[in-house]
């Protein structure tokens, strides 16, 4: 009876694993698809991963030449081989945003922070190398990465939060990428802005979604509304 359960205790951990993943399987997929890359990373001659990131940025250069190729593979490449800071942020912000907003609103949000955010940055880059404010080889800058998709989901998990907690989450968020931005003046820094800015902009589609209350540590419909489908 013992060796019974002993067989059984793998295949119910592999079935509650199956559970968690089933519930987010966008957030997932990325973080494998992200799992592969970083392996490639890792091992490339650092000499030669500049030029091979340089075709898979969001740049001036791709932009124009190929921009969907561009904006969609960008999102799987990361400039350092660090897929276990990544996997906890997924894990942080990602996956609860993609349970509580179901896949596709979860993706919506993620896309048009990433989408817009880089277009913006970008537009402010080309601006600054037509007016010669920026050195011209900023057209093929590597510019790739998950951080704008996941500061705009970080903006639409703020209304998740109940009562001061979302104005505590959503302030510190907004000061926490507009210091750096005030700072340090880079594309990058106001693609982040932006990308939260977005991201609270999401509002209406989180309409019907419950909302968390840390001192109840319960889930609970917002006031005149109801549990929306996904």
């Amino acid at each position: 009876m013992s060796a019974e359960r002993g067989e059984e205790r793998p295949v119910r951990w592999l079935r509650a694993v199956g559970r968690w993943i089933a519930k987010s399987p966008g957030t997932y997929v990325w973080l494998l698809l992200l799992a592969a890359t970083s392996f490639v990373v890792a091992r490339m001659d650092p000499a030669a991963l500049d030029y091979f990131l340089q075709g898979r940025s969001t740049n001036l250069d791709e932009l124009s030449s190929r921009p969907v190729h561009a904006l969609l593979v960008s999102l799987i490449w990361t400039e350092q081989a660090n897929f276990p800071f990544y996997f906890v942020l997924f894990h942080v912000f990602h996956v609860p945003a993609e349970r509580w907003l179901g896949t596709r609103r979860w993706l919506t949000v993620a896309l048009t922070a990433h989408v817009l955010a880089t277009f913006v940055s970008q537009g402010v880059v080309a601006w600054g190398v037509h007016h010669h404010v920026l050195p011209p080889n900023m057209v093929h800058t590597v510019d790739v990465g998950v951080s704008y998709a996941l500061a705009g989901v970080e903006g639409v998990l703020t209304y998740g939060l109940a009562g001061a907690w979302r104005w505590v989450y959503g302030c510190g968020l907004v000061v926490f990428y507009l210091v750096p931005l005030l700072v340090s003046h880079t594309f990058t820094d106001l693609g982040h802005f932006c990308a939260v800015l977005i991201g609270l902009a999401f509002r209406p589609i989180t309409h019907g979604r419950p909302v968390w209350d840390p001192w109840r540590t319960v889930r609970r419909p917002r006031p005149g509304h109801g549990a929306a489908g996904s």
